[in-house]
């Protein structure tokens, strides 16, 4: 296998940049431009090219195999940041025998296929990279430090101890089997159900702290909800005007609210029009509202009747704060008044949405979990058939192994693992 490198760090002229090298040629390749530093030590080092120039003085470390991320011989060199040094170093590097530039996500995937990382380590390595605010970051390390691999080692060891039982029954099926035994295999798949379901059942939630809340603002024409809008992202995101029916399409805004990733949707005011855009844009509203995680009513007067059912999560608040009497709780985009106390509860809301422990955020992840789950609800309602089907719950039970290991990247996965990888930077 070839010894790869490339630039860890972003591109571009910077203080410090990366430069890493990994592979079992790794130590002979790098002790063509300096003395190597002892394992796990750091050295200053002059480095030199093939022609015995100075390309520049920086730190070298050195990782033996089995210490270091990939799991291979890795050294790392700490050079300047200039975009000629690194681009000097690189070439150097690229004329060595047996050398090449990694391609994006090579040095993770070998992480993965050294037992470095597993699957979900993976992707929760390229969440923390892409995370942009504080919750995405948590989510990510608990899934990195191995929380939910470890969930899935439980599930596999009890899963495994439960076929190994029904395959015992199947090989003595001419004999007199206990009759605890297919009560322990029960309360194995049981638990082992009802784990995954509790993960599940969280995990919609958790999926959006990775894609991101959406909030949207509804009301009737002129009411305020573009200024409100505004007022939210803390700039002119959307057209205001006296003219009732100005917004005529959905706009979306991103914001950080409280270390969660919220998008805050402006929507055309609900009313009955003869304008055909803009019953364009009122169908537009209605949809967004029957998606959005959250709706916010802004209304003239308490009381009023609500053109959209109310959720337990939605919020109602009076506009036009400036205008009324004070005390009155109310939001004004237009002088700022409210708008704190708002986003206060809808951050609030949305907290007591999101889990804080293990679970499965991604889509493929999601998927392998429910048909396990299918699988071991097929398992108990055969396990309560008389006679007892061995055979069929043992299969029905390989099946559903089959899919947690495809969830933990136990088996053959080429082409999850294609998709996976590409998405990743040549350092990484």
């Amino acid at each position: 296998m070839d010894t790869i490198f490339a630039q860890a760090t972003a591109t571009g002229r910077a203080g410090v940049s990366v430069i890493r090298l990994s592979g079992r040629q790794a130590f002979d390749i790098a002790k063509n431009f300096c003395k190597l530093p002892a394992v796990g030590r750091t050295g200053l080092r002059a480095l030199l090219g093939c022609d015995g120039a100075l390309i520049d003085h920086g730190l070298v470390l050195c990782f033996e195999q089995g210490a270091s991320f990939t799991g291979e011989r890795v050294v790392e060199f700490q050079v300047h940041g200039g975009l000629a040094t690194v681009a000097k170093l690189l070439a150097e590097l690229s004329m060595q025998d047996g050398c090449r530039l990694a391609e994006p996500g090579e040095f993770t995937r070998r992480a993965l296929e050294n037992g470095q990382l597993d699957l979900n380590q993976v992707e929760a390595l390229s969440d923390l990279i892409d995370a942009e605010t504080e919750a995405q970051r948590q989510q990510a390390i608990r899934v990195l430090d191995g929380s939910f691999g470890d969930a899935g080692a439980q599930w596999r060891s009890k899963l495994l101890r439960a076929a190994a039982l029904l395959e015992a029954s199947i090989d003595f099926s001419d004999e007199e089997i206990p009759d605890d035994l297919s009560v322990e295999v029960v309360s194995l798949v049981e638990e082992t159900c009802g784990s995954i379901a509790a993960i599940l059942e969280r995990s919609t939630m958790a999926s959006k702290i990775r894609t991101g809340f959406t909030v949207a603002i509804i009301g009737a024409p002129n009411v305020g909800k573009s200024t409100l809008l505004n007022a939210i992202v803390g700039r002119q995101a959307a057209i205001t005007s006296n003219v009732a029916g100005t917004t005529r399409d959905v706009i979306e805004c991103r914001v950080d609210l409280q270390g969660l990733a919220v998008s805050f949707f402006d929507t055309a005011g609900l009313r009955d029009s003869e304008d055909e855009i803009e019953n364009l844009g009122i169908s537009k509203a209605y949809e967004m509202a029957s998606a959005a995680d959250i709706r916010v009513f802004l209304v003239e007067e308490e009381g009023v009747v609500l053109p959209i059912a109310r959720r337990d999560e939605d919020i109602v608040c009076l506009n036009k704060a400036d205008e009324r009497q004070p005390g009155v709780a109310a939001v004004s985009g237009k002088s700022g008044e409210g708008v704190s106390e708002l986003l206060r509860q809808i951050s609030e809301r949305l907290m007591v949405k999101t889990p804080q422990d293990v679970v499965a955020i991604r889509e493929r992840q999601i998927t392998g979990l429910r048909a396990a789950e299918t699988f071991l609800e097929r398992v108990l309602e055969l396990l309560g058939a008389d006679p007892l089907p061995f055979e069929l719950a043992s299969q029905e039970l390989y099946f559903a192994l089959s899919e947690l290991d495809f969830v933990f990247g136990r088996i053959d996965i080429e082409s999850v693992l294609d998709e996976i990888f590409s998405s990743f930077c040549l350092g990484k």
